[in-house]
């Protein structure tokens, strides 16, 4: 069975079934732990039924695993000591979409597993790719991948250890990473896609895969990401969170305004 086809059919699978346990747990946060951990089985049958170099298929799936994994785990934990609460984005939707709340969250779910599979598209063509070393493109694919790796787990556990240490929950981190960025952890995330897509670009048609990217881009600046992460911290921080809009780069670090 053609590779797009099969891991779409699993994708499926996966998030209806991820909906039904949520259903059943009261608690819609467990998508991000399945969307997450998605990535690693995906990208392993890719590897299997790719056609390309060895090498390549194990390194490129390898690098994937090796995220989905440490992200999975750290979304899991949170979940866990959270649970039976979920996270507040997920209440802000089952008040949007209160009418048919059942049918809307199996919609949204799905769309997770849409996301993962046009993401994993660049996969297509990597391990398809026969040449026996990597290319320009691709060696800047593994070092935005390498970078985009490392910021999204230092941004995760500086915000962890914030966490920890400050009692105050209106209270906001402004250490490290964040202190540059009000959402590094979304900025490196979004850079892993576009890695892929620098290492798919070698092979014919690899510049179609900017789909991936692109769609990471949308859901981060548009849908779940930022806007509805914001839209809480305003509601608990108010204007100490606005001052902070003021003075710090929504998406990109750069330096605080004074």
């Amino acid at each position: 069975m053609n590779a797009l086809v099969l891991t779409a059919t699993f994708l499926a699978v996966l998030f209806l079934g991820t909906w039904w346990f949520a259903r059943r747990i009261h608690n819609e946060s467990i998508v991000d732990v399945a969307w997450a951990l998605a990535f690693a089985p995906t990208a392993m049958l890719y590897a299997a039924l790719g056609s390309g170099r060895g090498t390549r298929r194990l390194l490129v799936a390898g690098l994937i695993v090796l995220w989905s994994l440490r992200l999975g785990i750290h979304l899991w934990a949170r979940v866990a000591s959270h649970h039976p609460e979920q996270d507040p984005r997920y209440d802000i939707l089952r008040e949007r979409w209160s009418a048919h709340p059942k049918r809307a969250f199996l919609i949204f779910f799905l769309a997770q597993g849409l996301l993962v599979w046009l993401l994993m598209v660049p996969l297509s063509l990597i391990m398809a790719n026969p040449a026996s070393g990597f290319e320009p493109w691709e060696w800047v694919g593994f070092g935005l991948w390498a970078v985009a790796l490392g910021g999204e787990a230092l941004s995760d556990r500086q915000l962890k250890r914030f966490k920890r240490r400050e009692q105050d929950p209106k209270a906001i981190c402004e250490e490290g990473l964040w202190h540059y960025s009000r959402h590094p952890n979304y900025f490196f995330q979004s850079l892993l896609w576009w890695g892929l897509f620098f290492m798919a670009l070698s092979m014919p048609w690899g510049w179609l895969t900017i789909i991936a990217p692109l769609a990471m881009l949308h859901f981060i600046l548009n849908v779940t990401g930022i806007p509805l992460t914001e839209e809480l911290a305003l509601k608990k921080r108010g204007d100490a969170y606005r001052d902070y809009q003021r003075r710090t780069s929504a998406f990109v670090p750069l330096p605080p305004k004074s």
